[in-house]
């Protein structure tokens, strides 16, 4: 491997712009592809194989009409206080209001009428409505919302309460300046890491060329292959920080060797091959653990896991080919203050806090280990009351209409108005479908937290029944949970009686379903993605001890930054210092994806760590050297990658989105809890305990290993051209530039 993408760097460095163009061509052809895209992305969810799904994928086929695509909303209206929603003047500023909805858009099919539809609560203060379009609401125009908004606003002019849910109403804006603050921190900590403007931009301008790729190709993948919405922020939020990281090992590795005297084309191509080899095998890992997010046959978590595959594969095809074309250009001036030290200055310097750290850790590893371990467990303790469920108007903002039309449907109509079950009777005969629903709206209405049950309604053929079951709690209490348990008890005493079919759906109904999905799929997943990933490491490694103990470390990792995901959005603690406004339940995909990207990104440092401890070892130092050595090397380098990436994670915390703002958290203090606690105090610790036992291989292994020679061992026999003077090498660096 190594001796391959040597001569990758060598030839990117000579070809370099040959390099560039095709880079500016692959750039351009994406480009014009996302251009020409057939429309925006899916943000719909559907979950195969559980019983939610399969009702509502009957509802579909049997109430084609009711199931219609078109988007919806629904208006809830509100008396002044003291007064009637029925008094003559509010019912005609309802109206009117109403009046103005069907004429804010020509899209606008239908506005119920409240009073005709009995849509009024108990005490006649509040009225809702249904708004129903002949558009999808991705089809909607910002005309469409903004007349819908003028509407509402005219109700309240007239003296009444309005507000609207639904997704007919406009996505709020996202803002994009915490991630350019993340961007910009990044900035900061590559120019104080390296010393240089041209150095820090490179990893920057190579990141911005692989995410621009990615974000196009995904553009123009989105409507052939229904990617969903969340897909292109994750693979954003990816492709920059390991886009950064992969290009900061390289372009170090560089500086690296240009210090130790080879001229400018082969510290490219030495860099390209040992820091390079590490980059792809670091990118494999996280791209194992992302495309394995496919075992959870959950199509939004298989295109999100594909697509951050895609953008992490184009960050390592970018930085072991474009970054040694633009050293190329680059001459002189990528060393920065670099080039005026010399050896002797380094090694006359004072140890600094990372070689003080190390020198600690492996003169005290079993102390060091016990107090990694106990505070990551202590961190982790929430987790235990983690609780999982779908987001819904009830957790947006509470400054958000959606929120407060939430609110006011849940105090006028009851807790369990904003989460109706739908329950489905269905058999061949039409005659057994009847008699059937009528005994389970019996049995329905005689089950304890039922507040209301809807008389069954059929469709034309007469065989399929639905029944709209309205809880008396809100929609993700332990008692709507139950509710949801009984009401599968009472369709499977139905089946026995009967043989008709009856399913239930609704939010809670898919909180449970997803939850059973995602418990049955977590050992089968972990077990296949740490199985591959354990395989890679024995690979690149040569060393079973030290692929099992990276992944123990990442379990630590995950479990901690779960618990303070619990700590945080559900419990609160802290939540003022994120903008967070509204606490709840973790979003239910969340786990699993901060467990597969965690996975991945906890084997990056892994790699880029120990990689250096093993090369030290192999080219002939002590196990106990060997640590100090490789450490002295990388802890920089991986200090700087993990606070680039902790920067890059944390801007997203800034988003709207409720799932992207808990996943930038999680994935920042994930990345803080591995790359500090884990990779720099737990590993070298339990290496030094190790010892040489470290590096054993039994030899049958050993001998049917193919050797991918990471640490670049041919390398270091290859002989390259003799080290040559600054001066020499600014000539040279002047007319590389001129060819």
């Amino acid at each position: 491997m190594a001796t391959f993408l040597h001569k990758i760097g060598g030839v990117a460095f000579k070809r370099r712009w040959l390099v560039v163009l095709l880079w500016a061509l692959v750039l351009g052809a994406v480009g014009v592809g996302a251009a020409n895209s057939s429309g925006p992305t899916s943000s719909s969810i559907t979950l195969p194989g559980t019983e939610a799904q399969r009702a509502f994928d009957l509802l579909g086929e049997k109430f084609p009409a009711a199931n219609a695509d078109g988007a919806t909303a629904r208006v809830v209206l509100r008396a002044p206080d003291g007064e009637k929603i029925s008094d003559p003047e509010n019912k005609a500023a309802l109206e009117a209001a109403l009046a103005d909805v069907k004429g804010s858009s020509s899209q606008v099919g239908k506005v119920s009428d409240p009073f005709a539809s009995k849509a009024l609560s108990a005490d006649d203060t509040t009225a809702y409505a249904q708004v129903t379009y002949t558009a999808k609401d991705a089809d909607l125009t910002d005309g469409d919302h903004a007349g819908l908004d003028k509407a509402l606003e005219s109700g309240r002019d007239q003296g009444l309460t309005v507000e609207a849910s639904g997704n007919a109403l406009a996505a709020p804006e996202e803002s994009h300046t915490a991630e350019a603050i993340g961007f910009a921190l990044a900035a900061v900590i590559l120019l104080i890491t390296f010393g240089s403007l041209i150095a820090a931009g490179l990893p920057l301008l190579t990141a911005l060329v692989g995410v621009g790729v990615s974000m196009f190709a995904i553009t123009a993948l989105s409507g052939p292959l229904d990617l969903n919405s969340n897909a292109s922020a994750l693979a954003t939020m990816l492709g920059i920080a390991v886009g950064i990281d992969y290009a900061l090992f390289i372009v170090s590795r560089y500086r690296s060797e240009r210090a130790d005297g080879y001229d400018a084309r082969e510290a490219a191509a030495r860099a390209n091959g040992t820091a390079g080899s590490a980059v792809v095998f670091a990118g494999l890992t996280v791209v194992i653990a992302l495309a394995g997010l496919a075992v959870v046959n959950l199509p939004i978590l298989t295109a999100m896991g594909l697509a951050a595959s895609g953008a992490v594969v184009i960050a390592v095809l970018v930085a072991i080919t474009l970054i040694p074309a633009l050293l190329g250009f680059a001459g002189e001036r990528v060393r920065g203050k670099a080039r005026e030290k010399t050896a002797p200055d380094t090694e006359k310097r004072k140890p600094g806090l990372g070689q003080r750290w190390i020198s600690y850790v492996v003169r005290k590893p079993t102390r060091m280990l016990l107090l990694a371990v106990v505070a990551l467990g202590v961190v982790a303790l929430p987790a235990t009351q983690l609780e999982l469920g779908l987001p819904d108007d009830g957790s947006k903002t509470s400054s958000s209409t959606q929120r407060k039309a939430y609110d006011m449907l849940s105090q006028s109509f009851g807790p369990g108005f904003n989460g109706p079950l739908t329950v489905t009777v269905d058999d061949k005969d039409p005659g057994v479908a009847r008699r059937s629903a009528e005994g389970a709206s019996k049995s329905l209405a005689a089950l304890p937290d039922v507040a209301a049950v809807t008389p069954a309604v059929f469709n034309e053929a007469g065989d399929t029944a639905i029944i709209t079951v309205t809880p008396k709690s809100a929609p993700g209490s332990d008692e709507t949970k139950n509710l949801v348990a009984d009401i599968r008890e009472v369709a499977d005493d139905l089946h026995s009686d009967t043989g008709a079919r009856s399913l239930v759906t609704g939010t809670t109904a898919l909180n449970i379903d997803i939850s059973d999905k995602f418990s049955a799929a977590i050992v089968p997943y972990l077990a296949l993605v740490v199985g591959l990933a354990i395989l890679v490491l024995i690979l690149v490694f040569r060393s079973i001890l030290v692929p099992i103990k990276a992944a123990l470390g990442f379990l630590l990792s995950v479990l901690a930054s779960l618990g303070a995901l619990v700590a945080v959005f559900q419990w609160g603690w802290l939540k003022d210092l994120i903008g967070l406004e509204q606490t709840g339940p973790i979003m239910s995909l969340m786990p699993v994806i901060l467990v597969g990207i965690v996975f991945g990104l906890a084997m990056d440092y892994q790699v880029f760590l120990v990689t250096r401890m093993r090369e030290a070892y192999i080219h002939g130092d002590d196990a106990r050297t060997a640590i100090e050595t490789g450490f002295k090397h990388s802890a920089t380098v991986v200090t700087a990658a993990a606070l680039i990436m902790i920067s890059v994670f944390a801007g997203f915390v800034g988003s709207h989105d409720a799932m992207i703002k808990s996943l930038g958290f999680g994935l920042a203090i994930a990345v803080a809890f591995d790359a500090f606690i884990v990779r720099m105090t737990l590993v070298p610790a339990a290496l030094a305990l190790l010892g040489k036992r470290a590096w054993s291989l039994p030899a049958w292994i050993d001998r049917i290993l193919p050797n991918v020679d990471i640490e670049g061992e041919k390398l270091a026999r290859h002989t390259p051209a003799a080290a040559t003077t600054d001066r020499e090498l600014s000539f040279a660096g002047s007319a590389d530039d001129s060819r």
